[in-house]
This record gives structure tokens, sequence and C-alpha cells, in this order.
């Protein structure tokens, strides 16, 4: 197979991924429009291997598409997590072997979450000018 084909089904697969995020609004069951997980809700850092609303509103930034309106309930939601002093909390880290702290724990302003959701906001912001 070649590159160009290996690349072409890349991109398929990928928007197959994202679609299936997309169509269930980052978080909810498709059968039933529940949460499927309360902990996706919870904003984490680092996220290792786990999901959460904001790790997947930070992978649509990335990938440089302007903002899918089914995006707008996780954007909402990471709005409604902003802090009187314009900080976000560090909601859900995950155990395991830490070498050196990254944050100072949950329920304490998270500066990597800061910026995150700074990012993610500029990107939804910016897109629906």
């Amino acid at each position: 197979m070649s590159e160009e084909a290996v690349a072409a089904e890349s991109v398929v697969a990928r928007r197959r991924g994202e679609g299936y995020l997309l169509e269930r609004r980052l978080c909810r069951r498709a059968s039933t429009g529940e949460v499927v997980d309360p902990s996706w809700l919870q904003l984490s850092f680092p996220t290792r291997w786990h999901y959460d609303v904001l790790r997947a509103l930070e992978y649509f930034r990335a990938a440089g598409d302007p903002p899918d309106p089914r995006v707008e309930e996780a954007v909402h939601l990471l709005r409604s997590k902003q802090q009187s002093d314009g900080r976000w909390l560090l909601e859900n880290t995950h155990p395991d072997q830490v070498h050196f702290a990254l944050e100072d724990g949950d329920g304490r302003p998270s500066r990597w979450n800061i910026l995150r959701a700074l990012r993610v906001l500029r990107w939804s912001e910016h897109s629906s000018r």
C-alpha cells in the first residue's frame, strides 16, 4: 500500500473517531444521552491515558478545524468551572507514581488546566466570530 493510501485511510479513521465523539457530545451515551462516566466531567492533569472533556476539547482544538456545534455543551461545562478569580481547579488527580509534582493537588488552582482551558476557549470564541 502506498504512503498516500495509508495517509488517506488514516484521515478516514480519524474522522470516524471524531464523529463518534461528536455524536455523543464528547461525554454522553448515544443510547440514553446520559453522561457515560461522571469523572469525564472533572478536569485532570496530567491526564495520562484517562479521558475527560477538556482533553477531548483540546484534541479538537489541536486538530485545527473550527468547533463543531456538538462541542458547545462541553465548552459550556468548561466555562462553568472557571472560578471567580479566572482560574480552573485540578479536580481529578489520577493515582500513579510521580517523579515531581506538577500541581498542588485536587481542589487547588491548576496552572496546566488554566492554560488548556484558555486555549480551548480562545479557539471556540475565535471560531464563532
